[in-house]
């Protein structure tokens, strides 16, 4: 199995460790990712886990590596590629202390986007849920449950499913100058044109991408001003997707079962 390791893949970068590459290089197709390994994957749905939809780095292996490793966690993860219709990727209205602009889903009706599906545990979604902020009242995102009639996740097979959770952002996103929400272009892309557009970041974060990454990783109270300056620049919109959040269902490390989807 040497040649299904993610250094040979090509999987193993983590974006918290290179900014610029965010959200990562993401698998090619559906896979087991163990440990260093991504497996073939011969189950495309697991009823004792819970189904979240990964927009950014959470589909990411290297990232998703790293989380688990960081919380001693070495079971297994099923990803799984899926055609996703009524969700598109954004731009979050904050900025991360990992050094860059995160993606956030927003509501985009008839769009079509391949994303993948991470099937996790109750102790894997604990760790996903943390560091997305879910549990802190002052932390970036919220979990949704998507429902099947209203954002509609096809598995390879075509057999959609009757939903996935999705982190929303809780700042909103960016808009794209018309007040529709942006797409993320790629981060260097991305960062380039908000510092190109605005000289108060620019002040904050310097003139190039590479200033703006070192000037964030790891400065919470720079983080905090830079986001607030994207609501003062008049940057940022609704995702649409927040009717669909919910008093929050947060996972318990230990418990062994999945959440189950919220009854409509």
């Amino acid at each position: 199995m040497d040649d299904r390791t993610l250094e040979n893949l090509g999987l193993a970068e983590a974006p918290r460790d290179h900014p610029l590459a965010y959200p990562g290089a993401w698998p090619e197709s559906s896979g087991l990712l163990d440990g260093d390994r991504l497996l073939p994957l011969e189950d495309l749905t697991h009823d004792d886990r819970t189904p979240v939809l990964a927009v950014g780095s959470n589909a990411c292996p290297g990232q998703l590596r790293h989380k688990m490793a960081q919380s001693g966690i070495t079971s297994p993860i099923p990803m799984v590629r899926t055609r996703v219709t009524g969700i598109d990727v954004g731009v979050s209205a904050h900025v991360s202390r990992m050094g860059y602009v995160s993606a956030s889903p927003f509501h985009a009706p008839g769009a079509v986007r391949e994303l993948f599906v991470i099937w996790l545990d109750a102790e894997q979604l604990a760790v996903v849920d943390a560091s997305e902020g879910v549990p802190v009242p002052g932390g970036n995102y919220d979990r949704a449950w998507l429902p099947g009639p209203e954002v509609r996740i096809e598995l390879e097979t075509g057999r959609p499913l009757p939903g996935a959770y999705v982190y929303v952002n809780r700042h909103g996103v960016l808009h794209d100058g018309t007040g529709a929400p942006r797409r993320h272009p790629g981060q260097r892309e991305l960062i380039t044109k908000l510092l190109l557009d605005s000289a108060r970041l620019r002040k904050l974060f310097g003139v190039t991408a590479e200033d703006f990454c070192a000037r964030a990783r790891a400065d919470a109270a720079l983080c905090a001003r830079g986001t607030r300056l994207l609501v003062e620049e008049k940057l940022v919109t609704a995702s649409g997707l927040e009717r669909f959040v919910r008093p929050q269902q947060t996972g318990s490390p230990g418990t062994g079962a999945p959440l189950s989807p919220p009854s409509t």
